[in-house]
Parts: C-alpha cells; sequence; structure tokens
C-alpha cells in the first residue's frame, strides 16, 4: 500500500458515491480474512487491522484478553506481560501486540483491490437502481438489440430490460434498432443490479402519452378518471375538466385530432374513444358505450350492474366486435353492463306482462 494507492482510492470515492469510511472498513475487515487465511491456522485469533487513511500503512494487531491465568495463549495475555507493554493495563482489558507479518504488503494489495472491485460494483448498481426508480411509472426510450425465446431485449443506456411475451403488443414487430416508448411497471433492487420490466400493454402508457401531448393533462385542468385498454386494438379513456371554459375532449382530441393522432401513431394504430366523464352513473355509462348511442339506462345499484337500451341499428356497435365495446365500457366504468335493443326490450316486456 502506497500514497498513490489511497489518492485511486480517494478518487473512487468521488467518482462512485462509495462512502469513504465504508470502504476503507471494509478493506480493513477484508486484509483481517486475508491475514487469518495466510498466516494462522485456525480463525479463533482476534486480530484487528489499521490502515493509515494518508499514506496507505498497514498494521496487524493481535488481540489479547488480560487475565490471571493465561490458559489459551493465542487469545489471552497474563496481566505482568501486558503491563511490560503498557503499565496503564488492567485484567479484562484487551491487548493490542503488533504482528505485521514482513511480506503482507502484497496479500494486503490484493484482498483490497477485490474489495474494491466488490464496492464498485456495488454502487455502479446502487446508483442505476436509484435512478431508475424515480422513473417507476413513468414513460422511458428504449432501442430494441435483440430479441430471444418470445422475450424483447431493449437498451435503456445504463441497463438492459426485457419486454415479456405478455408485456408486448399483439401484431407489434419488434425489429433491430427499432426506437419504442415504455412504460416502466416495476424496478426491483436484486442481488445481480437494478431490473426494469417494462411494458406496451400497460394502460399507464396511455395514461402518460396523454399527459405528455396534452397540456392541459399535465397542468391538471383536465383529469384522466379511468383507462380500459385491450393493447394493440382498442383503448377507452374517460376525461374530466376542471375548468367549464376548457373542453376535456376537445384538449385530448388536439387541433384536428393531432393529439390523439400522434398517440394512436405511437401505439400502431390502436383505436381510442375519448370518453366524457360523468359523476351520474347513468351517464357515464351511456357515453361509455360511444360510438353507440344509448336510449336508457337503468342502474341496479345493490349489484352494480345496469340495463342498456339501443335502437335496434346501434345493437351491434355498442356491443362491438366479439363484445369489445361494451366489455371495455365495463372495465371503464366499473359497472356490469348488459345491452338489449329496443325491440329485445318491447318483446321481453310483452311476455313479462
Amino acid at each position: 500500500m502506497n500514497e498513490e494507492f489511497i489518492e485511486a482510492l480517494k478518487e473512487i470515492v468521488k467518482e462512485k458515491g462509495i462512502s469513504e469510511d465504508l470502504l476503507f472498513t471494509t478493506i480493513e475487515d477484508a486484509l483481517v480474512a486475508a491475514y487469518k487465511k495466510n498466516y494462522t491456522t485456525g480463525s479463533t485469533q482476534n486480530v484487528k487491522v489499521t490502515m493509515n487513511r494518508a499514506n496507505g500503512e498497514i498494521h496487524v494487531y493481535s488481540q489479547k484478553n488480560v487475565v490471571v491465568n493465561v490458559e489459551n495463549d493465542v487469545e489471552e495475555i497474563s496481566l505482568e506481560e501486558a503491563r511490560e507493554v503498557n503499565p496503564r493495563y488492567q485484567l479484562e482489558d484487551i491487548v493490542d501486540i503488533e504482528v505485521t507479518p514482513k511480506k503482507f504488503g502484497r496479500v494486503a494489495a490484493q484482498a483490497a483491490k477485490q474489495v474494491v472491485i466488490q464496492r464498485i460494483k456495488e454502487a455502479e448498481r446502487s446508483i442505476i437502481y436509484n435512478e431508475f426508480i424515480t422513473k417507476e411509472y413513468d414513460i422511458i426510450t428504449g432501442t430494441v438489440i435483440r430479441k430471444d425465446k418470445g422475450n424483447v431485449f431493449v437498451d435503456l443506456g445504463k441497463i438492459e430490460a426485457v419486454l415479456g411475451p405478455n408485456e408486448q403488443m399483439s401484431g407489434e414487430a419488434y425489429n433491430f434498432n427499432d426506437k419504442l416508448k415504455l412504460y416502466i411497471v416495476e424496478v426491483k433492487n436484486t442481488t445481480k443490479g437494478a431490473q426494469v420490466v417494462v411494458s406496451r400493454t400497460h394502460p399507464g402508457l396511455v395514461k402518460r402519452l396523454f399527459e405528455l401531448e396534452v397540456p392541459e393533462i399535465f397542468d391538471g385542468v383536465v383529469e384522466i378518471k379511468s383507462i380500459a385498454r385491450e393493447a394493440g386494438s382498442r383503448t377507452k379513456i374517460s376525461v374530466h375538466s376542471n375548468d367549464e371554459n376548457v373542453d376535456a375532449m376537445g384538449s385530448c382530441v388536439g387541433p384536428k385530432g393531432s393529439r390523439v393522432q400522434s398517440i394512436v401513431n405511437e401505439l400502431k394504430n390502436e383505436k381510442i374513444d375519448i370518453i366524457k366523464w360523468s359523476k351520474l352513473p347513468e351517464q357515464y355509462i351511456s357515453n361509455s358505450l360511444s360510438p353507440a348511442k344509448v336510449l336508457d339506462v337503468t342502474l341496479d345499484e345493490e349489484n352494480k350492474s345496469a340495463k342498456v337500451i339501443v335502437d335496434d341499428n346501434q345493437l351491434s356497435l355498442a356491443i362491438g366486435k366479439e363484445g369489445q365495446n361494451v366489455r371495455l365500457a365495463a372495465k371503464l366504468t366499473g359497472w356490469k353492463i348488459d345491452i338489449k335493443s329496443k325491440s329485445q326490450s318491447e318483446s321481453l316486456n310483452n311476455r313479462n306482462e
């Protein structure tokens, strides 16, 4: 150990954000283990290693308890011998007796090197984790670097993320070097470092895209109340304006549809229905079935279900292809929705009379 080594350690402390005290203490602990491994027959000996923080000078001490009768000379020392080292020693004190080996420097350097490398790795992992944990539930842009066994590996700059099969949009191709906007679902701190879970299917992706695209949402004037999504196919999003002079739906659509179109393009032509939220469940449910026009809504508050009547020519539109429209409307509003055409409802009423 020398002054150049100490300077190098202090540079690492600055660059990597490692605690200087923690680094030196960890090195000293490693030197204790290195001494016991190379210079003692067992690990029962109490050993202390000190490192001078200015010049790197190392001293190894065997620590012994001061006793009346010595039964184990590896761990114990008599009061008389202790007072030869320092007259102030009393019974039960601990005496430090220097046992630094002549060629300990090389062993010490190797042990210190291993500790420093390990600490650097841990510090880098911690820095990356702390950076990405602040981006949890946010959007990040990544670059596709490879595909393997259904997974898409994405470069996020300082870390690689995996876009799993369930987080990929159906029908979307992921080609090498493609730029993707991804939603960070979770950031985990594992033994191997930060693990970032990303998604293209999460409703949060749509929410964040609208927040980025629509200033009124970002400013809190327009509020996103709910999102129901079947990724790659269709999304319903309900919005509400906290300012009566601001049109929530108009803000989201943008001039000539530019704002919503930008989001549709990012989601590879996923259809987006922008719904006006209402505190009245009947009105909200009616709005949620857009583009179909609703004639009547009857609520069953106890079961949180709703019976909806539409014109005969609106039935298939209200239900949607394979039931998608009503399914998303139910998800959006939180109500079970049963749709019938006007003629079906009249026929049912006639049979019940």
